[in-house]
């Protein structure tokens, strides 16, 4: 007999539960740390099918409002940035050859939810477009 045999049989830890499905408890970015018990997260069926263009989601990260609604490895809180006065793009991608999806004028809110390469990807706003502005461009507020 193998130890992962010992452990399907053994009552302890390997049999026990993952998850504790309760209500959900909706989290904003305002939440302090620790207001909201880890047990109170559920995960209670697939993940939605957002509007990729207006919903700060992608496969590895998504913004803390979207948690208990899909399921990603990270969530972020967003980094709320101006855009420089000259002004910036908005990319579909965090390239310089990517698609440019709208111009952004000098002050305008970028909610950054990750930043890598020397670009910011987040949302214009609380419930604008999403996608890519470079670092250059922004000033945190």
């Amino acid at each position: 007999m193998s130890a992962i045999d010992n452990l399907r049989d053994d009552p302890g830890a390997a049999n026990r539960p993952i998850f504790l499905f309760e209500e959900p408890t909706e989290l904003t970015p305002a939440s302090p740390p620790g207001a909201i018990p880890a047990d109170q997260l559920t995960l209670s069926g697939p993940s939605e099918k957002l509007d990729a263009a207006h919903w700060p989601v992608r496969g590895d990260l998504a913004h803390i409002r979207l948690a208990g609604r899909c399921f990603v490895p990270h969530y972020a809180v967003p980094m709320p940035h101006d855009v420089v006065a000259a002004g910036a793009t908005l990319h579909v991608a965090g390239r310089a050859d990517g698609d440019v999806m709208d111009a952004l004028a000098g002050g305008t809110l970028f909610n950054v939810l990750d930043m890598a390469g020397g670009w910011a990807w987040g949302q214009v706003g609380e419930d604008g477009l999403v996608g890519y502005v470079l670092l250059g461009a922004l000033e945190p507020r």
